[in-house]
């Protein structure tokens, strides 16, 4: 990756996407870089659609990012991953949980889940990182820790040392959730991006 970037987070309502991007964030500035964010809530609380943007860089004078400039889009649901193609160019990387969310005209029959959802980024020249970030929280003693998993698989292809994420997490998450979201990050680390 290189010395600035841009990086694109989306999902849905709940699933810790601010999080997500306050660790990342906060990492990139222990590190030295200058970064910016901005966050759209939307409908959070029913569900609807988040997204956060970040750019770091040696100086960063606005948080957004324009269409066809994501280096990175972490999507932490299938859908949302295709929702922000604009976002995207040729060579982008997509980290997607694999989990499904259905939108509420899924779920009341009117609409069906796309098929092909990552192949659709593939065709484009996406490289798409696929997980099943759940999976892997549940695995460290507590499934709401996919959104720190997928920080763990961001880290590997950012410039900047596990240990500084260690040293974020351990000072933005309570006390209590320390220990397993650590476990998180580390289990995200350890995926092969």
């Amino acid at each position: 990756m290189n010395e600035a970037g841009n990086i694109l987070f989306s999902g849905v309502g709940g699933q810790g996407i601010l999080l997500a991007s306050e660790i990342t964030a906060y990492a990139l500035l222990a590190a030295g870089y200058d970064a910016k964010k901005s966050e759209v809530h939307g409908m959070a609380q029913r569900g609807g659609s988040v997204t956060a943007q970040l750019r770091y860089g040696p100086r960063v004078y606005s948080p957004l990012i324009d269409p066809g400039q994501a280096d990175i889009q972490m999507a932490f649901e299938m859908m949302e991953a295709v929702r922000y193609l604009p976002y995207l160019h040729p060579g982008s990387k997509v980290i997607v949980n694999t989990q499904k969310i259905l939108p509420p005209a899924v779920a009341t029959g009117q609409a069906e889940y796309p098929e092909e959802v990552l192949g659709e980024l593939t065709r484009r020249g996406i490289v798409v990182i696929p997980l099943d970030a759940f999976a892997l929280a549940r695995e460290v003693g507590e499934a709401k820790t996919a959104n720190v998993v997928m920080v763990g698989v961001l880290s590997s292809l950012l410039p900047i040392a596990a240990e500084v994420y260690r040293q974020v997490i351990a000072a933005r998450v309570p006390e209590r959730f320390r220990e397993v979201n650590l476990r998180a990050f580390a289990a995200g680390r350890n995926v092969s991006a």
